[in-house]
């Protein structure tokens, strides 16, 4: 199921439904025909070489986000971990949302996380619209055994005869309508022959039910739309509550995993699935529906439809701009797939609905990055500083390591001169209480290289310092017997000014300012960070490949990425994957 390492599986309550049922033998007998199918396909097959089978199911109408991350990998972890086989299946009943775009974003992320979708040598990727014809005949055969009827009310009609959560519905005047009618007007509902809204069909179970899922839930709608996939075969499409069940069946699946929300949709499920069986469309044994909680993250939203509100009113760049929590978005902006399948496993699984904050993903992120990202360093508000008895046309190699966590491996090297680059803050001519960088008169290292100390500055006319100015020690370089002669207390990074890489660097930060900025009746609109991206000309180490998807520590200030799409070698665009520490608050 993926070709990375994974972290050690933590137990789980899921986990432990998989390992009674594999114990219990309940799915030992089921068949396989190599495709999915009805029962008259499954029962032609031989014994199924997968332990278990799940799914992944979304629908085509936006872009991934993190919330899918964790269904992504429990479903495709799961079936990795039980020698099993996870089905990539795209839930496009809906014509007017859906497009291939979104179904080539999909598959591009799912592989991106390190997972696909092959057992056994088969490729288990599939669309509800394979189904369309089987499905059609699965709601022929419920309306003959009198189990589904066609109603010619209105959808709002619909909504209004439900009742409520504490009163009963209302019996439809077409509920016992005889069976040969129902089906005609199935028929002609398939044959064009209605506009938009006009009918429907529904299935016969009990408006008084407790359960307002219950009450005769409409099966069938009539819509007159394109299909990406079908283009106008059809104008009438399975509602996603009947055609979920359907599909798992056909596809053989035996644990179906759902979010919390499905809960009460589970009678209805197991409703759909018993009365199929029992006309014999459907072979035993039949799916169970799971439910866990859902992954709702702090200072962001993962509504598809404020996410396309974001994205189509500008109000962000694009479906992968780096503040979303889209998939495409935080591989932009310098997420690694590993990280994000640690951020998952950290999370496990529960039926406890919460919300995990932000800094948590960013963790995993720095946990992930800091013992294999490349160091180097970056200067993002820029002041010269000036060695004024450095002679101005020699130039000092100075070395580094890499990585830290390799001090036998490869070390980089750059050039020290009279003229540098550091940032801005690490100057103040009238210092602060423990304030332990360059000031007039105190010494600091200047990391990898010599120690100084501070003999001034320069100030514009508008008394704006402009360049600092300092002296080093000569016998004081870093790696050499007199580094440890002078004691300091502050240490500074710096660039020679002279062979700095000019860079823009994008300071991402957390796109709303509210930590749930989608709860109660908040317009989220209004919510959104002004500081969440800020672009800033700044300086790097030479001998920076920025190459895109190249992933570095920045020394001092996180870790950044060569932003995937803008950025060039000779025009570099470093994004702002996550500071070293959080400090959000």
């Amino acid at each position: 199921m993926t070709t990375e390492s994974s972290p050690a599986p933590v137990s789980n309550f899921l986990r432990t439904i998989i390992e009674n049922d594999l114990k219990a033998g309940r799915y030992a007998q089921r068949l396989w025909a190599g495709r999915p199918g009805p029962a008259s396909v499954r029962m032609a097959g031989s014994a199924d070489p997968a332990n278990i089978r799940t799914r992944f199911p979304p629908e085509p109408n936006g872009y991934l986000h993190i919330g899918h991350a964790k269904s992504i990998c429990l479903n495709f972890g799961l079936a990795r971990d039980y020698q099993g086989a996870c089905h990539l299946r795209f839930d496009d009943t809906n014509p007017e949302k859906e497009e291939d775009e979104y179904v080539h974003a999909i598959i591009d992320m799912v592989r991106w996380l390190g997972f696909d979708w092959t057992h056994e040598g088969q490729t288990n990727c599939y669309y509800a619209s394979d189904y369309f014809e089987v499905m059609y005949q699965f709601a022929e055969a419920l309306v003959t055994a009198g189990h589904a009827y066609v109603d010619e009310h209105s959808a709002e009609e619909i909504r209004q005869a439900r009742g409520t959560l504490t009163e009963p519905g209302t019996d439809s005047p077409w509920r016992d309508r005889p069976a040969e009618e129902s089906l005609a007007q199935l028929r002609a509902m398939r044959d064009g022959k209605y506009p938009d809204g006009t009918m429907a069909l529904r299935a016969r179970i009990d408006m008084a039910s407790p359960n307002i899922n219950l009450r005769d839930p409409v099966l069938y709608r009539i819509r007159h739309a394109a299909h990406h996939r079908t283009g106008d075969a059809w104008c009438i499409y399975p509602m996603y509550s009947w055609a979920h069940p359907v599909e798992d069946a056909l596809e053989g699946i035996t644990h179906s995993f759902c979010t919390l929300e499905f809960e009460d949709q589970r009678p209805y499920y197991d409703w759909i699935l018993a009365r199929l069986a029992e006309l014999g469309q459907l072979a035993q044994p039949l799916p169970h529906q799971y439910e866990f909680a859902r992954l709702n993250l702090s200072y962001v939203v993962t509504s598809k439809r404020k996410l396309r509100q974001l994205v189509e009113e500008g109000h962000v760049q694009g479906w992968d701009d780096p503040r979303l929590p889209t998939l495409a978005g935080l591989r932009r902006r310098g997420y690694t797939p590993a990280s994000i399948r640690l951020f998952c496993e950290r999370l496990g699984v529960s039926k406890a609905d919460s919300r995990i904050d932000y800094s948590t993903l960013e963790q995993a992120l720095r946990d992930d990055l800091d013992p294999i990202a490349s160091r180097a360093v970056a200067v993002l508000d820029p002041i010269k500083l000036v060695i004024t008895n450095f002679p101005a046309d020699r130039t000092e190699p100075c070395t580094a390591p890499v990585n830290p966590h390799e001090p036998d491996g490869a070390q980089r090297s750059f050039p020290f001169t009279r003229e540098l680059w550091i940032e801005r803050d690490d100057f103040r001519e009238d210092p602060p209480r423990k304030y332990f960088r360059l000031f007039p008169g105190n010494t600091v290292r200047l990391k990898y290289g010599y120690i100084v100390r501070c003999t001034g500055c320069v100030k514009d006319s508008e008394g704006r310092v402009t360049e600092v100015h300092a002296e080093y020690l000569p016998d004081t370089k870093s790696g050499t017997p007199g580094a440890s002669a002078v004691k300091v207390k502050g240490t500074i990074t710096w660039i020679s000014a002279a062979h700095a890489v000019p860079a823009e660097i994008r300071l991402y930060d957390r796109l709303f300012t509210d930590a749930h900025p989608d709860s109660g009746d908040k317009d989220f609109l209004t919510l959104i960070n002004p500081e969440s991206c800020r672009s800033v000309q700044g300086w790097l180490e030479p001998g920076v490949q920025a190459e895109p998807g190249v992933t570095w520590q920045f020394e001092r200030l996180g870790y950044f990425v060569a932003d995937r799409i803008d950025s060039r070698i000779d025009q570099p665009v470093i994004n702002r994957a996550t500071t070293l520490r959080d400090t959000w608050a």
